[in-house]
């Protein structure tokens, strides 16, 4: 049986994309991957939810006010996220973050990790330090803290963090995917044909992964 890959374009302070997330790897670990299972082999890709976001990020209630109008009708678009979440497991905790980060950064940690494997791994605690934990994954010293307890490596984490570190290659893939039509995130493409927009259930995930295995088979 041939692999499957998983294009995953997300980004570290989109809340569907924590969910997708969720519902990705209960749907990897439904269909049994790896050893005993057919092998799939996911691939976090760079989107930019705020693409223009300064370099040190904005106030909270700033960035709320421009995006939303304001903390009462962000209440309520982020109540329903609550609750989607809640049923994945997730509490978020929404009032806990102080500051909107320009996620370059984050997103050059999750390309690092890649080489050693770890990039699932950075993800899922990106997710977490943010939404759950309300830190500031923009700042070099809190994004450094949380490679560290993932895994990375000194230097690879220093490549990352560099003030003078060329984003380039990550602004330009942001670039392509709107370029190919993708307009919001979580976006899943399998094997480059087959595409899902939207923290889909589970089983729509489930259904998309078996066709994808039996067009390789």
């Amino acid at each position: 049986m041939g692999k499957t890959t998983i294009e995953v374009y997300s980004d570290p302070v989109c809340p569907w994309c924590m969910i997708g997330k969720r519902r990705l790897d209960r749907a990897l670990e439904s269909i049994g991957t790896g050893s005993h299972g057919p092998e799939v082999l996911v691939r976090w890709r760079v989107f930019q939810l705020n693409p223009s976001m300064p370099s040190d990020g904005m106030d909270r209630a700033a960035y709320l006010a421009a995006k939303f109008g304001g903390a009462a009708r962000a209440g309520e678009i982020y109540r329903a996220i609550r609750n989607e979440g809640a049923g994945e497991g997730i509490r978020f905790a929404f009032e806990r973050i102080k500051r909107t980060p320009n996620t370059l950064k984050a997103h050059a940690l999750i390309g690092a990790a890649t080489a050693s494997g770890l990039d699932h791994a950075m993800v899922e605690r990106l997710f977490r330090a943010y939404f759950l934990e309300g830190l500031d994954i923009g700042r070099a010293s809190v994004l450094r803290s949380l490679a560290e307890e993932v895994g990375l490596s000194g230097a690879e984490i220093d490549a990352c963090l560099g003030d003078h570190t060329d984003h380039g290659q990550l602004t330009a893939e942001d670039a392509r995917a709107r370029a190919g039509g993708i307009s919001g995130v979580p976006f899943f493409l399998i094997d480059g044909r087959y595409s899902l927009a939207g923290a889909v259930p589970s089983e729509v995930l489930i259904r998309a992964l078996q066709l994808a295995g039996q067009a390789v088979s």
